[in-house]
């Protein structure tokens, strides 16, 4: 998920980050793509409008 994409469904920084229960600053520091955890917070508060954008993992591997 990007962070413009955020800003735009919330309609500011602001209330990205007030709805998000953070400080405006922490979310500058994001960069382009919104930290993992944050988007499944975002996709909770979107009620799915806004989805988790995150690659999947292989499993680990078993110890022998």
């Amino acid at each position: 998920m990007k962070t413009q994409q955020a800003i735009d469904c919330f309609g500011s920084r602001g209330e990205l980050a007030s709805r998000l229960g953070i400080d405006i600053t922490a979310t500058y520091h994001w960069g382009e793509t919104v930290p993992e955890l944050r988007q499944y917070q975002i996709q909770v508060l979107t009620c799915g409008k806004l989805i988790a954008s995150v690659p999947v993992r292989p499993p680990a591997k078993q110890a022998a």
